[in-house]
Order: structure tokens, then sequence, then C-alpha cells
């Protein structure tokens, strides 16, 4: 691992200028990036880590929604009573990403900045409409994930929190790689203020919206109405886990049991 600088700002817009500089990453809690240091696949000049920023450790359930810190690790999340109560399915998405030392450590913010194919966290904010703010502006989730390890983050831009408007139902499945615990295909189901909506990660490049699952499920809101669905194995994801048609076949009966 080469030598690089370590910086620790003390407010958001500090971190949001150092971010900015060549050569600068952002830190929040390192379990994607620096096991890719460790194996030069990264090598920043500077880190800057995000640990002392205010305000980015806050859960709130206000107005029909509920905001999570960027900051918030996933473990925090399981076990928060506030997004139990409101949000059971996101709550549970949370309580089996990775093993404890990945929930003890992993931030909702890293999680969805790095945009892992295979991430859990991201159907959760695609499938539940929520919003990302960052320290300049607020993105809706149909406009954040752009591609494999994409978004639509700018240099300098960091994440802040991410807002969930409370739906009437939603549930969430997945079928997980036994090693990793990350998704072969996992399926976040919702009906609510953003309508019906079903988003799969861990089948192609970027976690996307089966449209075809969610027009059954907004004419019936049950298990019954995805029998017999379908979804295309067209630009899914072909791999030694699993072939783009057995990730096609997985989706509908993992949205089937999100739905219960």
């Amino acid at each position: 691992m080469q030598a690089f600088a370590y910086q620790s700002p003390q407010s958001l817009a500090d971190a949001a200028r150092l971010a900015g500089a060549a050569g600068a990453k952002l830190l929040a809690g390192g379990q994607s990036f620096l096991p890719s240091m460790k194996l030069g696949l990264a090598a920043p000049d500077a880190l800057v880590d995000l640990a002392a920023v205010p305000g980015l450790r806050d859960i709130t359930v206000a107005d029909g929604r509920v905001t999570i810190g960027a900051m918030v690790t996933h473990a925090t999340v399981a076990a928060s009573a506030d997004v139990q109560r409101a949000i059971p399915a996101l709550a549970d998405l949370a309580s089996r990403i990775g093993d404890r030392q990945v929930r003890n450590r992993g931030t909702i913010g890293g999680s969805l900045a790095n945009n892992d194919p295979a991430a859990c966290y991201p159907a959760a904010v695609l499938g539940l409409g929520a919003t990302v703010h960052t320290n300049q502006r607020s993105i809706a989730a149909d406009d954040f994930f752009k591609g494999l390890y994409e978004t639509a983050l700018a240099e300098g831009e960091v994440i802040s929190a991410v807002s969930f408007p409370v739906p009437q139902a939603a549930g969430w499945q997945k079928f997980k790689q036994p090693a990793s615990r990350f998704s072969l295909v996992g399926v976040f189901v919702s009906k609510g203020p953003a309508g019906v909506r079903v988003a799969v990660t861990g089948a192609a490049a970027c976690v996307f919206r089966a449209k075809a699952l969610e027009d059954r499920l907004s004419a019936q809101w049950s298990a019954n109405a995805l029998a017999g669905a379908s979804v295309s194995a067209a630009g899914l994801n072909t791999d030694l886990h699993g072939s783009a048609a057995y990730r096609a076949a997985l989706i509908p009966v993992l949205a089937a049991r999100a739905v219960g």
C-alpha cells in the first residue's frame, strides 16, 4: 500500500473541499475501499475521513419519512426501534448485510456512494423511492444510480443523509453468495407514496426496477399476482455463481416472497 495523506475534516463543508482535490477519496466505513487499497486497486493521494463530521449519525422519523445520516452503520439501522417501527423491511435488510464486522463498520452513505452491483442498500433506496441528500442538492433514487460503481455524485459532492418515505407495505428477500453474503439476486418491493416499486440488485451491472413486476403488483398487491411472471435475462450477469437465465428466474420468485 502506497503512502497517502490522512485528513479528518470537522465539518461537511471542509470534507467537500478536501474531497474535491485531485487524488483525494472519501472514507466512510471503509469496508469496500480499504480492501481495494490493500489489493492495489485504489491508490489515493489522500483519504478524507468523515468520522469526525458532525450530524451524519442521526436517525429521525418525521412527516412520514425516515431520514438516516450518511455515517449511520448497518448495525445501527438494524437495531433502531424507529426504523423497525416505520420500515421493518429496511431494518431487516440492514441486519443481513455482510457479517458482524461489516455491519458495525459499514455505513449507508459509503454503500450508496460505492454502488457495488450486488450491494443491498441500493435496492432499498430505489425500491422505496428514497432521496439522497448531499452537501449540494437532493437526488431522487431514480436519478442516483447510473451504472457499474457509478452514481450521480460529482467531484467534491458528499452524501449527508438518505430520506425514505414510509410505505404502506414493503419487503426484502435476497439469495446470497454464502461466503461474501452479497446478493446473487436481491429484491426489495414496496407500496406507498412512491407507488409500487420493485428494485433488483445483484442481477445486473447496477440496481434496477423491474417494471413488469411493478405493473402486476399495482393491479393486485399479493404474491399470487406474480404467479407465472417472468423477467428477461437480457443484460443480466453471468458468472461462476449463476447464469443470466438463472438470475432472471430468481427475480419473480424473490419478489413474490418479499410481498409475502
